[in-house]
């Protein structure tokens, strides 16, 4: 039985973790729960899973959540409730599904315990990639991809070296525009660009996936995760997101993993992994499915690729610059005080204004994180 801590459990994430975990009973117990307000479902998932921790990071809902939590049920506040969470002793996998860097500290606290960490948010590895992989690799501690195109990858190396690949291919969805001609940008609303046609997702990264900064940020998480260069790694459009994504290795040999589009996937592999066991997933029809197709992304459509490669290139913490940058204007979109390219346009803005420190530390990547998103406020504000 291993035992396992979800951070963000009462999101999209956190609930499919959960929907795996109850359909695999008794390979898994829930050790800890964190979520950042929603403290009435996190008690309702500790009584249906027997969790003894549930973290709060709101000081209100914490306090709130401690007046309602049954006997048995220890409640932790605030953010060193959360890292308390993250590294409880003798977890065996830590589920990171927090939103954006808030769960860096957590994913170190993680590492440092040696656990296995199943990573489900792309911008930690984006913003301080440096720092995890070395505290992981000092500690002990290994991370496993959860979102569908890492996992895809990783299915694919199958533990080969990074020497081995010619160049990794990620799918991307599209979004909800496609390839739509006559499309007006300027004019697209809240509810088209979050009408996406295949994944049920978040809101903000549904949003991601409609500029593709999604992809950009996947770029570099994969260079993390796999070692791989950045000038090797691709994106590939494939609107049926039924190849969740594609290693080229040095003999022009390519290998993909296909799955009915569905986020259980993903994650029931990294909680089981190295095992492959039955659940209750869907199988994929490819006969029904008929045919696949690949495009390449189109530029002008998404600049939010070469910005993140900008970024990438750049190094330091200009990638956490983007990120933060990114973050705030999504946000901003969402209440509807900016327009949908106002996203990419601030992102770009920013990184002109950021001059990166090399070679970071945790603290200058939280300084630079805190930096863009004051400074992408103040843009907002005034424009």
């Amino acid at each position: 039985m291993k035992r396992v801590v979800i951070l963000g459990s009462s999101g999209s994430v956190g609930e499919s973790a959960l929907r795996v975990i109850e359909a695999l009973r008794p390979r898994f117990a829930v050790e800890g729960l964190a979520v950042r307000e929603n403290y009435r479902r996190a008690l309702e998932q500790a009584a249906c899973f027997g969790a003894r921790y549930v973290a709060v990071v709101d000081g209100d809902a914490a306090r709130a959540c401690a007046a309602a939590a049954p006997p048995g049920v220890r409640v932790l506040a605030g953010e060193e409730g959360l890292l308390e969470v993250a590294s409880l002793p003798g977890a065996d996998v830590v589920l990171c599904a927090v939103v954006g860097m808030a769960g860096l500290k957590p994913v170190l606290a993680a590492a440092r315990e040696g656990a296995t960490i199943a990573l489900a948010t792309k911008e930690i590895l984006v913003g301080a990639g440096h720092i995890v992989t070395k505290t992981c690799a000092a500690r002990g501690a290994r991370l496993l991809p959860v979102d569908s195109e890492h996992s895809a990858i990783f299915q694919c190396l199958d533990g080969k070296p990074p020497e081995s690949v010619g160049r990794i291919l990620l799918t991307a969805s599209g979004g909800p525009f496609g390839d739509q001609a006559g499309l007006d940008l300027e004019r697209v609303s809240v509810e088209e660009v979050l009408a996406h046609p295949r994944w049920r997702m978040g809101r903000k990264v549904t949003v991601d996936s409609a500029t593709m900064m999604n992809k950009g940020l996947e770029i570099m998480e994969a260079r993390w995760l796999f070692g791989v260069p950045v000038a090797r790694i691709e994106v590939v459009i494939h609107p049926e997101s039924i190849v969740h994504s594609l290693v080229e290795f040095r003999d022009r040999s390519a290998l993909a993993q296909l799955s009915v589009p569905d986020m259980r996937f993903a994650i029931q592999y990294a909680l089981t992994y190295p095992e492959r066991v039955s659940g209750n997933l869907p199988a994929l029809d490819l006969a029904k499915a008929g045919a696949l197709h690949f495009r390449e992304p189109d530029p002008r459509r998404f600049p939010c690729l070469a910005l993140a490669r900008s970024a990438a290139e750049a190094g330091g913490t200009m990638p956490a610059v983007l990120n933060a940058a990114n973050e705030v204007a999504v946000q901003r979109f969402l209440e509807g005080s900016l327009s949908f390219p106002g996203i990419w346009r601030t992102v770009e803005a920013l990184m002109r204004e950021h001059t990166p420190v090399r070679d970071p530390t945790i603290e200058d990547v939280m300084e630079a994180d805190r930096w863009a998103r004051r400074r992408t406020e103040e843009r907002i504000r005034a424009s």
